[in-house]
């Protein structure tokens, strides 16, 4: 059958289109190799641009042009379909080798003949977490990890300990040297010495960074064959001595606690909650909360001060491989690191327990890099054609060259996701760049900062997230020019526009109840706080209650 295929292909035959110009015959002969692999509006387009044929012939050409290429494509196809027949009544083929390779591509090209893919071990092991965190073997699964929250907090301490110390004395020397400068030292000296400064630094926070990791990754590997362990044992009813050897006494818990000193303090939060009712037909129940508070709060962790055992993280761990995550949305810039600002801050909180389900922050910042790099070098490539399209056409090279400037960062409302397990309250975080115009008071329905919380909200819906927290005024931190009409103003503003979005949700995902969380920053008073929270039922439709009396 190869052989007759091959006689077929790459056949020339020749297209013949004869047309008149005033009084004058003319007659248009062009090679074509069949199979044709090029688009045939695209072969019209060259042959009009190549041999200068007037436009009044235009469609006519094309429509010759596609009604050629199909008859003859059929009638290669016939001539196949034929010399395959022919080769299979005269025995040159094996009608059972022919018809095995017709059950084989059948079998590969159709899903319920696929075979099941095998599960790899992150899934094995995301089921037995997810069974015995909802056993009794909870409180022994919550007790493991909070040891292994306080060794990797102390080694933290050591480290911060460590620290201090060398900057204190490198700021003792420098300090030496300045009282010295135009004496007996030049700026030389200065230079030199800061210049052994930063390196003792770098040199002294990259072997704790190696400790760090190292440490974590030993204790992620024991904690999950410990787990798969347990889980094996726990099968066997005769075998209970396991979950003994992780109990913790609550006395050295305390004792550790007191002396790592490294709890976070908690300000008063403000708080108000209320019930909304959202849809035009088919109304959909909706939470909404007020709060003032640090948006790291929902990360840090937290010990119970009644029992002093586990993480205030019980919750988060059952809903973990669930259709109920949490999220939170992040305000960052437009690079991708964890060098500067809430990017850092946010980092420390992952750093200080090991995520025993994803990758390290680090490694999950790395991917995203990549993903970004790729997705603009696509981008650009395609800048580059329509420019150099452009440059015939006289047009601009400006935006190729910002192009060629910012592709390694996002742009404003865009936005990366990061998976966490190890985290108080949250799943997923969010990180949303957005610029310095934020700040102003000038930003529509239209901002990308605006766009981007809608498309987060879009990915909450297809990604099973019911419980999202938002800033409310797109910022963390309160300044000097956000007074109480701005304030004000970019709540109604963000009040509506998440308003809307929400009623879009009913569209996405059929009407699921959602949370939906608005915070504001600490440093804001009580008074803006209530003046917000009297806003939002202005906005939202909050449901009302009814009291019920009975008739004596």
């Amino acid at each position: 059958m190869k052989k007759n295929r091959e006689r077929f292909c790459n056949r020339e035959r020749e297209f013949v289109y004869e047309f008149k110009a005033g009084s004058q015959c003319l007659e248009l002969r062009v090679p074509l190799k069949f199979p044709v692999q090029e688009n045939a509006s695209h072969l019209h387009g060259r042959l009009m641009l190549l041999h200068s044929l007037p436009c009044f012939i235009e469609k006519d050409l094309k429509e010759a042009l596609s009604q050629f290429i199909e008859e003859e494509s059929l009638r290669d196809y016939d001539r196949d379909a034929e010399a395959a027949l022919e080769a299979v009544k005269s025995g040159e083929v094996d009608l059972h080798q022919l018809a095995s390779t017709w059950a084989k591509a059948y079998a590969e090209t159709t899903l319920e003949h696929a075979r099941p893919e095998e599960p790899s071990w992150d899934e094995d092991f995301a089921d037995v977490y997810h069974d015995l965190i909802h056993s009794p073997a909870s409180e022994t699964l919550l007790n493991l990890e909070h040891n292994y929250f306080v060794s990797i907090s102390e080694l933290i301490g050591e480290r911060d300990v460590e620290l201090k110390k060398l900057r204190e004395r490198q700021g003792t020397e420098m300090e030496k040297v300045m009282q010295e400068l135009g004496k007996s030292l030049t700026d030389q000296d200065v230079n030199s010495l800061a210049a052994q400064h930063f390196e003792s630094q770098q040199d002294l926070e990259n072997k704790w960074s190696n400790e760090l990791k190292q440490s974590t990754a030993i204790q992620k590997q024991e904690y999950q064959e410990w787990v798969m362990k347990l889980h094996q044992d726990l099968k066997n009813p005769k075998n209970s001595s396991l979950s003994e050897e992780i109990k913790v006494q609550p006395s050295q818990l305390r004792e550790s606690a007191e002396a790592n000193g490294r709890i976070y303090e908690e300000q008063r939060k403000l708080e108000e909650s209320f019930t909304i009712h959202l849809g035009a037909q088919l109304k959909t129940m909706h939470n909404l909360r007020l709060l003032r508070a640090d948006m790291l709060d929902f990360c840090k962790h937290k010990r119970s001060h009644r029992s002093g055992v586990k993480l205030h993280r019980l919750q988060t761990a059952l809903s973990l491989y669930s259709t109920s995550l949490c999220g939170l949305v992040l305000l960052v810039d437009n690079r991708i690191n964890s060098y500067s600002g809430i990017k850092r801050d946010f980092a420390t909180v992952c750093q200080e327990c090991t995520d025993f389900h994803f990758p390290r922050i680090e490694e999950q910042l790395e991917v995203v890099q990549q993903v970004v790099l790729y997705a603009r070098t696509q981008r650009r490539s395609k800048l580059k054609e329509s420019h150099d399209s452009g440059n015939r056409n006289g047009g601009s090279d400006d935006k190729t060259k910002n192009a060629d400037r910012n592709y390694l960062n996002i742009l404003p409302g865009e936005f990366y996701i990061t998976r966490h397990s190890n985290l108080s309250e949250i799943h997923v975080a969010f990180h949303l760049c957005v610029d310095d115009n934020v700040k102003s008071g000038n930003i529509t329905a239209r901002d990308p900062a605006i766009m981007g919380l809608r498309n987060i909200l879009k990915v909450c819906c297809t990604h099973d997230i019911t419980t999202i927290s938002i800033p409310l005024l797109l910022v963390h931190d309160m300044s000097e020019e956000m007074t109480i009409p701005w304030c004000l103003r970019r709540a109604e503003l963000v009040f509506k526009c998440v308003k809307g979005f929400m009623m879009e949700m009913a569209s996405w995902d059929g009407g699921i109840s959602r949370t939906v969380q608005f915070l504001v920053p600490q440093s804001i008073s009580e008074e803006m706080f209530y003046q917000l929270s009297n806003m939002l039922p202005q906005i939202f439709r909050v449901s009302s209650t009814l009291t019920l009396t009975s008739k004596h």
